[in-house]
This record gives C-alpha cells, sequence and structure tokens, in this order.
C-alpha cells in the first residue's frame, strides 16, 4: 500500500526521488510509532487521535513545527491517495491542522564571497576536477538551477549560437534560461578541457573522471568545500547558491515575475520569499545612506 502511494507520487505525479524519499521516510517512522510493519498497515483502523497522539511525540522528540508541518503533509497526501484508490473511505486527516511555522529568510553568499570563488581563470587551473568543481559553482551561481537539475544536463541541453539552457526541472516541466556571452566561454573552455581528460562514456554535462555522470552528493561536498573556504554561513549548499541567484537578480532591479520564470516556480508565492530578503538588503543601504535615517551620533 506504501509503496503503490510511492510509486503513483514519483511516476504519475512526477516528483522528485529526494521528495518520494521524505514521503516514505515519513511514512516508516509512522508506522514505527503504531509498532507495525509497513505490509500490517491498515488505513482503517487509524483515528484522528491516533494522529494527534503521533503529532504530541514528536514534540516530545524536539522536532520542529517545520519538520511535523511536512510529516502531516505526508500523511494528508498519503489519505488522499488512498481515497482515490478507493482503499478507504475515510480521512482522518481532514481535521489536523498543520502547525504554524516562521520560514527562516533564505541565506545567500555576498558578492565578494562569490567573486573570490570565481576569480580564477578556467584555464588556469591544474586539473580536470578542479575545472569542473569551479564550472559547476558558477553554473549554480549564473542560473540557479536546482541540483536535481544540474546533474541531469546533458551537452545538448546548451544551446551555445543562442546562449540558452534548455532545463527539466520538477515534474517534468521543461524552461529555458538565458546564458551570458562570459559563461558561454567559460561552459566551452571546460568542455574542451574535459573532453581531453575524460573518455566519453556518457553525455551529460558535467561528469566524473569515469566520464559517467554525477550524483546530487558529490555536488553538495564541492559546494561545501569551496564555499566554506569564503563564507562564514552555517549552511553551505547548492541550494544557497540558488537563493543567492535569486537574491541578486532582485536587487538588481529584476522583475519578480521574470525571476520566478527562471527559477522554474510553480506559483509567485515560492518566489517572494526573495523580496524580503532584498527588503532587508535595501534597508540596509537606506539607514547607511540616507541623512534622515542617521541618528544624531552616528547610529543608524
Amino acid at each position: 500500500m506504501i509503496n503503490q502511494f510511492l510509486q503513483y507520487m514519483q511516476y504519475e505525479k512526477n516528483y522528485s526521488s529526494h521528495t518520494v524519499l521524505s514521503y516514505h521516510t515519513d511514512l516508516l517512522q509512522f508506522c514505527k510509532f503504531l509498532e507495525i510493519s509497513p505490509d500490517e498497515f491498515n488505513p482503517n483502523s487509524i483515528s484522528p487521535r491516533v494522529i494527534q497522539q503521533w503529532i504530541l511525540n514528536l514534540l516530545d522528540k524536539k522536532n520542529s513545527s517545520r519538520t511535523i508541518s511536512r510529516k502531516i503533509s505526508t500523511l494528508k497526501s498519503f489519505w488522499r491517495f488512498l481515497l482515490l484508490q478507493g482503499i478507504t473511505d475515510k480521512n482522518p486527516t481532514k481535521k489536523i491542522i498543520l502547525p504554524k511555522t516562521n520560514k527562516p529568510l533564505p541565506a545567500f553568499y555576498k558578492k565578494n564571497e562569490m567573486e573570490a570563488v570565481l576569480s580564477d581563470d578556467v584555464n588556469n587551473a591544474e586539473n580536470f576536477e578542479e575545472i569542473r568543481d569551479r564550472m559547476i559553482i558558477n553554473m549554480l551561481y549564473q542560473t540557479g538551477l536546482r541540483v536535481s537539475e544540474l546533474v541531469s544536463l546533458k551537452d545538448n541541453d546548451v544551446d551555445f549560437s543562442e546562449r540558452k539552457l534548455k532545463v527539466l526541472g520538477k515534474r517534468n516541466k521543461e524552461r529555458i534560461i538565458p546564458l551570458g556571452k562570459n559563461l558561454c566561454e567559460e561552459l566551452k573552455a571546460y568542455q574542451n578541457i574535459r573532453d581531453l581528460n575524460v573518455e566519453r562514456v556518457s553525455d551529460y554535462l558535467f561528469t566524473r573522471n569515469s566520464g559517467e555522470g554525477m550524483y546530487s552528493k558529490a555536488i553538495y561536498n564541492i559546494v561545501r568545500d569551496k564555499m566554506s573556504a569564503v563564507s562564514t554561513l552555517h549552511k553551505q549548499s547548492p541550494h544557497t547558491l540558488r537563493h543567492t541567484f535569486a537574491t541578486t537578480l532582485l536587487n538588481n532591479g529584476a522583475d519578480i515575475n521574470a525571476v520566478k520564470e527562471l527559477l522554474g516556480h510553480s506559483s509567485l508565492a515560492a518566489t517572494q520569499i526573495y523580496t524580503h530578503v532584498s527588503f532587508s538588503e535595501l534597508n540596509k543601504i537606506y539607514k547607511q545612506a540616507h541623512p534622515r535615517a542617521i541618528k544624531k551620533g552616528g547610529q543608524p
């Protein structure tokens, strides 16, 4: 039953493998709380009270409101599937309210931090891995790609003549991202060096030394190693570079609807969180620059 749900979410709803894995983990945890195996799960034996007890158990274990909210959402999606398939006619999750969560503003890298990482010329790097890793950082920073989108890129997704990139995003939704002249030139240089050093056993844009495609975990490790050398942010990740891409565009006057399309967001609400970050930056500039924002004594 649980496996049916996971397959449905992955192959019919086109959810990412990362999201499906989260659903799987949440449902296994729920079964563990019920002290049953996944095969023994019976939806008709679950009442709203049982789910409320599980939520209390999660609170006792110091889970955050955000984590609990996600786990409840998993159960709600699972029961919608069970109802759709006619497996049950009861929905104990219907009146369960998601806890309010205070979403933290997305962290992003500063301009000087990005310049420090990307200051070296691609052609001056000592080996293929060093060149590739720098190119990965640059690509994430200048396109705002999700890590899953980056590792899926093929050589023919890059159109150098039109300076554009074809991306297959969440739920197989395709979008086009423009590429700057400098980024195109650096991509060409990277491909030339790659083809001289790596046997082409796949058509992936970014490859391992074996020529095969890269895993998401390797991209996380590359970003963490490179960015931790220049940034003190608590979390160094590819998604922070995506945040940086969006924040940089908005801080420089880009239209929020255009940023939404570039990021591949399905709704404007997902993009609007970056406006809060941009406002914080504008507020800081205002306090530093406007004479009426400065208190006597020089304090903003």
